[in-house]
């Protein structure tokens, strides 16, 4: 097992790493609308969907991987609602490549943020 740490993308907030390595795969922890300086993102669910793809890519790339590799990603939202903003700005990441994936709609969500994602990738 292999930690994975990248400053393209915010700190562990916890006892945790940003993702770690088994093999030739990938597992993130859940990303959520930080920059990487720590920095919450302003704006909507769509904007913060945007950096939270910004911080997979980072730690993905850091591990080996890219959203290309991803295999399977669980989706958690504040507001079911949003679900269809979110699939918006997912879709565009995920345009050719459709991964497997779990949404699930979540009381709160860490920082009170709107979205948080995690991902299982293969390595390249």
């Amino acid at each position: 097992m292999k930690i994975v740490e990248t400053k393209q993308a915010p700190a562990a907030i916890g006892p945790y790493s940003q993702a770690v390595t088994v093999n030739n795969m990938v597992y993130t922890s859940g990303q959520i609308s930080l920059t990487p300086e720590g920095t919450l993102t302003d704006g909507d669910v769509q904007a913060q969907t945007h950096q939270v793809f910004a911080n997979l890519k980072a730690v993905l790339e850091e591990a080996g991987a890219s959203l290309e590799t991803v295999i399977k990603t669980t989706v958690f939202i504040k507001d079911m609602n949003d679900f269809s903003l979110i699939n918006d700005v997912y879709g565009g990441y995920f345009h050719t490549h459709k991964p497997a994936r779990s949404c699930v709609e979540a009381a709160r969500l860490p920082k009170d943020v709107l979205i948080e994602i995690e991902a299982i990738a293969l390595i390249k």
